[in-house]
């Protein structure tokens, strides 16, 4: 008897309880590698003491695992189009699992990098393959849109809940908890998915393209470098030099992919109409999402004076929010409204969230938890709309190359939003420091409340409050500039958006048709 799990549903088919019950387990590693983002917030410390690593080596631990999740992401997605969604989805949580397990109980600096680099492989198979199989369970519009909302919520959230988790694991066990955690989800995945999870793959992919591969890499991981280190450390030479020399390997990608018999990234993804809407308007709202979130979680600590755990328990209060929009935006496409101006609207509404982060002052916690949480739930409408619309564009055999490159894009747009936003907030908080201040103080909030403990009374309580305020007006410069950004986008939806409309083909994935003018 053959295994219906072990098919594709028919086009159009409603999905039942058994689908709802897979997209469940589905949630499970993708809630993980959106909290590995996160996870190592509190567990630094413990691991520096533990481990005594170098700054380089602590950097590399830190960041190691996100370079390699976004240089992947094409790869990945592309190969699981080939072997494969539910097979690659399999292999990558049994080496996230074992990634994990290495990580917990790595006993020097080099060890725990190379655990971080292997999740990072291990994360760059789930989520094509998550998004591809959601594509390939739900093939009824209606039953799509809400499946991705709930996708687009658990994506957002978990990088909320993975500081917080990692907070309480450290506080009552040792750092390697952080890890272990993964473990029992993994398994489970393991366990359901054989069961759960229908088996996909493009019928006729061709020959994997090789050459693509380092040349993707080459030009992704430079250019998320550089775009990562310039908030920090300013627009030095070598940052320049890393992002020009990713955008020429860029470049050669590109046309290797024009030329190639059988490329890595289909150029007719981009033909269709939506998808290369989708792809630029989700890299926007990530820009704003991860912008805003550079500003927000150093005013909850340095500003307000919060705790690491403090400012991370109210920083998951705005995810409530998160948790209605795409459900609400699916409704409003559903019944009728046209996903333009739900788009949009989106955008207007993230606009009116960094509005509200322009009210805020330096004790103002309301404020900045209700721009954070405004900004974060028309972030989602947009992504959650852009993830349904480009999937729906694309052939099913091409869905795990389509979700790769709408998550490498958005990997541009946050890293994007932290270094433009982030230079314009650093910009405003150096020139509100006198210039006769103390370096490390002109440099970061961090350092001026460092240098000011080390001052005489009333001349470190200046120093400050002079530097929370100009820190706080660096934000609303930021915010300014955000909100300009995302009232464009809502334009730019608007008119990219307004003739394009869905409708699904028979068997061969959506047949794209223009709405009336």
């Amino acid at each position: 008897m053959t295994n219906p799990t072990r098919t594709t549903p028919a086009p159009g088919a409603r999905a039942g309880r058994r689908e709802w019950t897979a997209l469940g387990v589905l949630m499970l590693p993708l809630l993980l590698v959106s909290m590995d983002v996160s996870v190592l917030y509190f567990a630094i410390p413990a691991i520096s003491a533990d481990l005594e690593p170098s700054g380089t080596q602590q950097l590399w631990i830190f960041d190691i695992y996100a370079f390699v999740l976004a240089g992947l992401l094409m790869t990945m997605g592309s190969l699981g189009d080939r072997i494969g969604r539910r097979r690659l989805l399999l292999f990558g949580a049994a080496a996230f699992g074992a990634a994990s397990a290495l990580a917990a109980y790595a006993d020097s600096p080099e060890t725990l990098i190379a655990a971080r680099a292997l999740l990072g492989v291990g994360g760059a198979t789930l989520m094509p393959s998550t998004m591809a199989i959601i594509r390939t369970m739900f093939t009824d519009p209606g039953q799509r849109a809400k499946a991705i909302g709930l996708w687009s919520g658990v994506m957002t959230g978990g990088v909320a809940l993975g500081s917080v988790m990692s907070g309480v694991l450290v506080q009552y066990f040792w750092w390697g908890s952080v890890f272990l955690v993964n473990l029992p989800a993994m398994a489970l995945l393991l366990a359901l998915g054989p069961v759960l999870l229908p088996e996909s793959k493009n019928p006729r992919p061709g020959r994997f393209d090789l050459p693509s591969v380092p040349l993707s890499m080459a030009a992704v991981l430079p250019v998320i470098y550089g775009i990562k280190e310039i908030p920090s450390e300013g627009w030095k030479f070598e940052y320049v030099l890393s992002i020009a020399a990713g955008l020429l390997f860029a470049a050669l990608f590109v046309r290797r992919q024009r030329t190639a018999e059988s490329p890595l990234i289909s150029p007719e993804l981009f033909r269709g109409h939506g998808f290369a809407p989708a792809v630029v308007l989700n890299l926007v709202s990530s820009f704003g999402m991860m912008g805003s979130a550079y500003f927000t979680t150093q005013y909850l600590q340095s500003v307000l004076g919060k705790s690491s755990m403090e400012a991370a328990l109210w920083a998951l209060l705005p995810t409530v929010l998160v948790g209605v929009a795409a459900p609400v935006a699916a409704q409003l496409v559903q019944k009728g409204v046209h996903r333009a101006q739900v788009v949009s609207g989106g955008f207007v509404l993230g606009a009116c969230g960094y509005g509200l982060l322009t009210l805020t002052g330096t004790d103002a916690l309301w404020w900045a938890l209700a721009g954070a949480g405004v900004l974060a739930a028309g972030i989602v409408v947009v992504m959650s709309q852009m993830m349904d619309l480009a999937l729906s564009t694309v052939p099913v055999g091409d869905a795990g190359a389509a979700s790769s490159l709408l998550e490498t894009g958005a990997e541009f747009g946050g890293a994007l939003g932290m270094a433009v936003l982030g230079s314009i907030g650093t910009a405003v908080y150096r020139h509100g420091i006198a210039s006769d201040a103390p370096d490390a103080a002109r440099e970061t909030l961090g350092g001026a409340l460092s240098v000011a403990h080390r001052l005489p009374g009333d001349t470190g309580a200046a120093l400050v409050r002079t530097a929370r305020e100009a820190f706080t007006d660096g934000m609303h410069a930021a915010a300014v500039a955000g909100a300009v950004l995302l009232l464009g986008a809502a334009v730019l939806a608007s008119v990219t958006l307004r003739r394009v409309r869905v409708r699904e083909g028979a068997g061969q994935g959506p047949r794209p048709e223009r709405a009336p003018a």
